[in-house]
């Protein structure tokens, strides 16, 4: 285990709109506000989108199970953000469920909001960490430093 220490910085309330990009969005938000690490929490609804629900097998590096998701799912997550050289590093887990279906994973690329995703945005202040992508797995794992 590793493991660093820092504090509250700001607090974003964020509401994502119908068709937004929920990922691109909150890049767009880390970028315009500088964020550098954050946590965040949120409820709504996904539209479409690819969400990742484990590996094929338990193998390093893993294959990952990839499948697509369409026409409203109700959706409850959370999710990290930490920046490297190359942006915002966002990693969103989520639940979600549809009349008697749920599917739990990792979302991915371009998922689409339906109605509405309210989030809070927590930013961590003074925290010694960032994303990258590491040689063993080839997943973009966080690094404390």
């Amino acid at each position: 285990m590793q493991y660093t220490k820092g504090s509250l910085g700001r607090i974003f309330l964020v509401k994502f709109e119908n068709n937004d990009i929920l990922i691109s969005n909150l890049s767009r938000l880390a970028k315009k506000e500088r964020i550098k690490a954050a946590a965040m929490i949120f409820i709504g609804a996904l539209r479409q989108g690819d969400l990742v629900t484990g590996p094929k097998k338990p193998v390093i590096p893993p294959e990952p199970n990839k499948l697509f998701f369409k026409d409203g799912w109700e959706v409850m997550g959370m999710g990290t953000l930490f920046t490297n050289t190359k942006g915002p590093q966002i990693h969103i887990h989520a639940s979600m469920g549809k009349k008697d279906k749920v599917l739990t994973g990792c979302v991915r690329g371009d998922s689409k909001v339906f109605l509405v995703i309210e989030a809070i945005v927590l930013e961590l202040k003074g925290v010694k960490a960032q994303k990258d992508i590491d040689p063993a797995t080839g997943l973009n794992l966080l690094k404390i430093i």
